[in-house]
């Protein structure tokens, strides 16, 4: 594996509402390397996409504020650049694969015009139209879409979720990044399509070498995807490691509550949860905000915030049970 690309340091973050500031993100630690992929795995609402929107710049602000951390992309801190450096890395060095299509497509503008802007912000040097042109059929042809001239001329409305997919998938990778953030790319697509585009997916980052962050709840995709994860709870990373030692032996309470959830289809009894609720942000639990749910509270763990520490070679988990 290469060296760190990306490296988030101890970050927070906090959204201003009316009854008082929400404190969603609380000192995250998370990193890739080069040509690493990256499973980001949690309920929902615990913080994934409001990490990766920080490390873009695009956090809406108000309501949000990052009021700490740090957040390195090859040595240099994102949150100190001038908007016009970021501007730079954003789409261009890192890009981003949102969750919902639809809604990450204007309705009023064909593919084509789409596609071609993206490639022209993102290209370092000045094209040509023609050069841009076809540019934007390869990347079409890359996500194997059909008749690619008919794409192009096409408005989102006249595709299917999946085609709209790919053509998010084509757009993202148009620049070739060195970073790829997939925020649950298959979340609104059925089951056969959602494993075509995630094989296409995998398949394109593997042959360019790009390091990906995989936003999911779906431990199967990210088993699949990923070969390094990360388990959030609450805006917390509370467990990391190779993605092999981490499904062998889940260490935190929460990461084997999450395994116990998944359905199994060889029988065994159904399936079960996790008991109560990610906190309420607004009054967050104090120390290890999982313990008013874990079966394995301890005093302590009401009272400090368990540090991020390594149990057995690259293997971290945040919990007191593996801490003197």
């Amino acid at each position: 594996m290469g060296d760190v690309l990306l490296d988030i340091r101890d970050l927070y973050v906090e959204f201003k509402v009316y009854e008082g500031k929400l404190k969603v993100l609380n000192g995250v630690f998370l990193s890739v390397r080069e040509g690493q992929r990256v499973g980001l795995v949690g309920e929902a609402g615990c913080g994934k996409t409001t990490t990766m929107k920080c490390v873009l710049r695009i956090l809406p602000s108000p309501p949000g504020r990052i009021t700490e951390g740090e957040i390195l992309f090859r040595g240099e801190d994102i949150l100190q650049m001038p908007p016009r450096k970021v501007q730079l890395i954003r789409g261009r060095r890192i890009s981003m694969i949102f969750q919902d299509p639809t809604a990450a497509l204007n309705p009023v503008f064909t593919i084509g015009d789409q596609l071609m802007t993206v490639i022209r912000y993102g290209s370092r040097n000045s094209l040509p139209k023609k050069e841009i042109r076809q540019r934007a059929i390869k990347a079409l042809q890359e996500v194997q879409l059909p008749d690619p001239e008919r794409i192009l001329a096409s408005y989102p409305i006249q595709l299917s979720g999946g085609m709209r997919q790919r053509v998010c998938i084509a757009m993202a990778l148009s620049t070739e990044p060195e970073l790829l953030i997939a925020d649950e790319p298959t979340t609104n697509l059925d089951v056969t399509i959602q494993d075509q585009v995630l094989r296409l997916l995998n398949a394109l980052v593997e042959r360019r070498n790009t390091s990906v962050i995989f936003i999911t709840h779906s431990l199967g995709v990210v088993r699949e995807m990923a070969d390094w994860v990360y388990v959030m709870y609450a805006g917390n990373i509370i467990e990391g490691g190779p993605k092999e030692e981490l499904f062998r032996e889940p260490l935190h309470p929460y990461t084997r509550g999450l395994m116990r959830a998944v359905p199994k289809l060889t029988g065994g009894g159904i399936a079960e949860g996790v008991p109560g609720r990610i906190p309420d942000y607004l009054d967050p639990p104090s120390g290890c905000r999982f313990h008013p749910r874990c079966e394995h509270a301890m005093p302590r763990c009401s009272q400090e915030k368990p540090p991020f520490l390594p149990v057995t070679g690259e293997h971290r988990v945040a919990c007191f049970l593996y801490q003197g």
